[in-house]
């Protein structure tokens, strides 16, 4: 959880909002399929629905009030891996950044699955 203190009283921010914020922001980037984990019983990596998008994203909180992020997605078959990710890390920060005004110290991508086909 991150507080923030301004002049009229103290925020508390907890995990859950980060990390909607996060799905969110990953999700509408080009090439992404949605946010995506890795079912326990059998191994497999599924695709979460909107309202389930957080179990994709892991966020650490730092002593300094700051954030760092792993979030675990699926992209479309044919997409530049690494132009995907770049975008990712660009979007998550920023948006992130602005809606929280709290610093993002690493954004980490993990592209579990590429969906082929329709």
């Amino acid at each position: 959880m991150i507080d923030l203190q301004t002049e009229k009283g103290n925020i508390s921010v907890s995990s859950a909002v980060f990390t909607n914020i996060v799905g969110i922001a990953a999700s509408n980037c080009f090439g992404v399929k949605g946010m995506a984990v890795r079912s326990m019983t059998d191994g497999l990596v599924h695709l979460l629905r909107r309202e389930a998008m957080g179990k994709g994203v892991l966020v650490s909180f730092h002593e300094d009030n700051s954030i760092s992020i792993d979030l675990h997605i699926m992209v479309d078959h044919g997409v530049n891996l690494n132009a995907v990710a770049k975008s990712i890390i660009s979007e998550v920060r920023y948006v992130v950044e602005k809606t929280t005004e709290t610093k993002v110290r690493t954004v980490n991508v993990f592209v579990d699955s590429m969906i082929v086909g329709a």
